[in-house]
């Protein structure tokens, strides 16, 4: 039986390309939020409650990815969810607390804080991008951009439909503005990404939030807002 995100890709399909790497490209990665308050088990208030297919396999390609980029010495830039306890963030309730585990990044890629290539950037919004902005009025991000002369950015995270989402958003508008030079292409890595599930059947005051219908419909406005989508992520040697 068809469900409603299959009635979704139907309705909105999102064309899905295969992406190959090389130096010459002048890549730069950027991972979106990859922390325990959001992927792992028990860890935080927006933690999944039970294993979760697609979290688990956005946290797997995220640490080959790095692992490649890591290798090749390219550019990384690790946004970490962390907020203060005294300031909330609406909609949502208290999560990534500054101090506790929630904010750090998952186990898995945690060898990430002692990589030479790796910029971390905690932030205390959803976009990264404004997240990035620090008291003197500069932009990390910006800064990163054009100190590793990236021209082609993949992104990968959590969640695909809001923080990876309203970040890409955010650098394709200071793209198209000149702000952010001398970057080039946006790329979303679909498998690199994940969003969370919450059943209508489980909501108490909070909108339902389908896991796979909401994944789509990220990829769907990130693609027409001006990012590219893959679905496959390849490293040419």
């Amino acid at each position: 039986m068809a469900t409603a995100a299959d009635f979704l890709r139907n309705e909105i399909p999102v064309e899905e390309a295969v992406l190959h790497l090389s130096g010459d490209d002048k890549p730069g990665l950027v991972l979106v939020d990859i922390v325990n308050g959001f992927c792992t088990v028990g860890a935080g208030n927006l933690a999944p409650r039970a294993a979760d297919d697609q979290i688990d396999g956005m946290v797997e390609e995220s640490v080959r990815i790095s692992k490649e980029f890591c290798k090749r010495k390219w550019p990384i830039y690790a946004l970490l969810d962390t907020h203060s306890p005294d300031v909330p963030e609406p909609p949502y309730p208290p999560h990534c607390i500054a101090g506790t585990d929630e904010s750090n990044l998952v186990p898995a890629l945690r060898w990430l804080e002692s990589e030479p290539n790796v910029k971390i950037r905690r932030k205390d919004c959803i976009d990264g991008f404004i997240g990035s902005i620090d008291e003197d009025g500069s932009n990390a991000f910006v800064d990163w951009i054009e100190s590793n002369e990236v021209h082609l950015l993949l992104v990968a995270g959590i969640c695909t439909d809001i923080c990876v989402l309203d970040f890409v958003c955010s650098a394709l508008a200071a793209r198209n503005h000149g702000l952010v030079r001398p970057l080039e292409d946006v790329i979303v890595y679909s498998n690199g990404c994940a969003t969370f599930d919450l059943p209508s059947s489980t909501v108490h005051g909070a909108l339902p939030h389908p896991q796979r219908f909401m994944h789509h419909v990220g990829l769907y406005i990130a693609k027409g807002r001006g990012a590219k989508i893959v679905s496959e992520v390849h490293f040419d040697e």
